[in-house]
């Protein structure tokens, strides 16, 4: 009879090793203070400037607009194209703890603050007017507005799976 329960174990097959994912490695991102309004205006819904941002090789600025309006396409090509800390921001501005401390361990504090900002908290709207921040600002009141709508949209009975 020992023998019948010792058939019948199955022994555990070896966990395979998994190769490590490959990280696209992060892009810069230094824009000027045009190039961010010109951000806040598309992210408010300029189709105009959403193109010229596009004809003028800003085309992760354009995803990430879309990104914020939930487009998982644009969430996907940030993540694909080395631009997962514009992501980790959008991320941060939903709330998510885990996406605002990396943006700071990796020393992204613009992107942090602006995050923050949208997420109306206070000590980040502080940060970026001492920092002298006026063009991040308009882009975190831009998003901040956006947000918003998806969210009281989100809450309406009458508009819901609308996004």
């Amino acid at each position: 009879m020992a023998g019948f329960f010792k058939r019948n174990k199955k022994s555990k097959p070896k966990a395979e090793k998994k190769e490590p994912e490959n990280k696209v490695p992060l892009r810069p991102i230094q824009y000027s203070n045009m190039v961010i309004l010109a951000w806040a205006k598309a992210v408010d819904g300029n189709k105009d400037l959403q193109q010229w941002l596009v004809d003028n090789g800003y085309e992760e600025l354009v995803h990430t607009t879309y990104a914020i309006r939930l487009k998982e396409e644009s969430r996907a090509w940030l993540m694909d194209n080395g631009y997962a800390h514009l992501m980790a921001m959008i991320n941060g501005c939903e709330g998510n703890a885990h996406a605002q401390k990396w943006l700071l361990d990796y020393k992204f504090y613009n992107l942090y603050h602006v995050a923050r900002a949208i997420d109306y908290e206070q000590d980040s709207w502080k940060w970026l007017a001492i920092k002298k921040r006026p063009q991040l600002a308009i882009l975190a009141k831009s998003i901040q507005r956006v947000k918003d709508d998806i969210e009281e949209r989100h809450n309406d009975i009458h508009s819901m799976n609308k996004d």
